[in-house]
């Protein structure tokens, strides 16, 4: 990947980059950015609105990230931005309740299927971290199962993988991660419903919660099955286990109550992210009112933060909700997923590359693999440099998709059939140019 395009990066970004790498590691502060999946140099970014994005060189690109999530309602919504204004006017941090926490509060409990009582924090990895505390403190048990290819923010506990195999006790998954911090997860294989009724009959009475995101996002778009969610919810539910669903990626994004709602399948806990904070730094979880009912200082099990429900977070995602509560987006974002996926499933063939088009909703992957994902040795199979060049293809067309094959692609409610159309254009072009 050493040869893809720095070309393709106007000179203002090329010298940002270079400062950047002297003052922060790998010169972002998060890892995707630096475009180590794709190879070259990242684009740094002006500013936003709607469906696109500018960069400092002053090139405008369709935008499919959408801040990896949040942006639902498009970049720099006006009424999220007036929010957002009016909330910082009053003062930015008080370290103390406000009313507002308790209208976003009740506004996520009626959206969201499983949750009765919810505790707000200050990102995703923050909400699994807690909720997989509460979890063990809940049960008093130890283990917790995760899948193979769910990301779940850099909790210790969580940062292992696992091979082939339906389960195996996981390895640190990087440095700093101990063993003792990670000896307790069982790392099994996704939409593997037989693979999870063994780990439960060999590990009677042990597990505190199996978490999982029931629309992978982070080994490309890869959906949960009915069998396999069924198979959690009656095996937590015969064990006394909890399940939980990371809904930080689908949470407000596959209907208003999340994965849950669009799946029929409820779990006992749920931590959002990204859209709950409407752009801004926020997460949360929450759960049955048993469960929850355990978090200091209702009960003992600890967990606290000095910006946790922060009010000009809280005013951003208070407004998304109300937004998408009031004016659905959801059949639009079906109908225009439905129309991407076509479009470049179309694109492809016709230029007789292997590949697979996996969506949900507004949540999409092009994998360069001939074979159906299903699973991460599925994901793992893929043709990581035909990304690449599909990647930077996209960049030169003024299209800017993730920077990873294993990064789901996000749209929002500003990308109108034009857009869609505009965008399946461009990847036609690149995707004849590679064949």
């Amino acid at each position: 990947m050493s040869t893809a395009t720095t070309h393709s990066i106007g000179p203002r970004s090329a010298a940002a980059f270079e400062r950047a790498v002297q003052l922060m590691p790998g010169g972002v502060n998060s890892p995707a950015r630096a475009f180590g999946a794709v190879g070259g140099t990242p684009l740094f970014i002006d500013r936003a609105e709607g469906p696109y994005l500018h960069d400092i060189d002053g090139r405008r690109y369709i935008d499919y990230i959408g801040s990896w999530g949040p942006m639902i309602l498009g970049h720099a919504h006006p009424e999220v931005i007036e929010a957002i204004i009016k909330a910082a006017e009053r003062g930015t941090s008080y370290g103390a309740p406000t009313e507002a926490e308790s209208h976003l509060a009740d506004q996520i409990i009626a959206a969201v299927p499983s949750i009765e009582k919810v505790r707000l924090v200050n990102s995703g990895t923050e909400a699994t971290m807690s909720a997989i505390r509460v979890a063990r403190g809940a049960t008093g048990r130890d283990k917790i199962v995760k899948f193979a290819g769910n990301y779940h923010g850099h909790v210790d506990s969580l940062l292992v993988s696992a091979g082939s195999a339906a389960a195996t006790l996981g390895a640190p998954d990087s440095p700093g991660v101990t063993e003792g911090a990670s000896k307790d997860t069982i790392v099994a294989r996704y939409n593997d419903a037989d693979g999870i009724a063994e780990i439960f009959a060999n590990h009677p009475g042990e597990i505190a919660a199996v978490i999982l995101e029931p629309v992978v996002g982070n080994m490309g778009c890869v959906a949960g099955s009915p069998d396999f969610l069924q198979t959690l919810r009656e095996e937590t539910t015969k064990d006394g286990a909890i399940l939980i669903f990371d809904e930080v990626m689908t949470g407000f994004r596959l209907a208003l109550g999340g994965a849950q709602e669009r799946f029929g399948v409820t779990p006992d806990m749920t931590t959002l992210g990204k859209i709950v904070g409407g752009g801004l730094p926020m997460g949360a979880y929450g759960g049955k009112a048993e469960i929850m009912n355990q978090v200091l200082p209702a009960g003992k099990v600890f967990q606290a933060g000095t910006l946790s429900g922060n009010p000009v977070a809280v005013a951003a995602g208070s407004k998304t909700l109300q937004i998408l509560r009031d004016d659905p987006p959801y059949e639009q974002l079906d109908r225009m997923g439905m129309r991407l996926a076509k479009g470049i499933d179309m694109a492809a063939t016709d230029a007789g590359i292997d590949h697979q088009v996996q969506a949900v909703g507004s949540m999409m992957t092009l994998f360069f693999n001939p074979d159906p994902v299903d699973h991460w040795g599925d994901a793992d199979r893929c043709d990581r440099e035909a990304f690449g060049r599909y990647f930077w293809g996209l960049i030169g067309e003024g299209v800017y998709m993730p920077c990873s094959q294993f990064e789901a692609l996000f749209f929002s409610r500003t990308h109108t059939e034009d857009i869609i159309d505009e965008t399946i254009e461009a990847a036609r072009k690149v995707l004849s140019q590679m064949a």
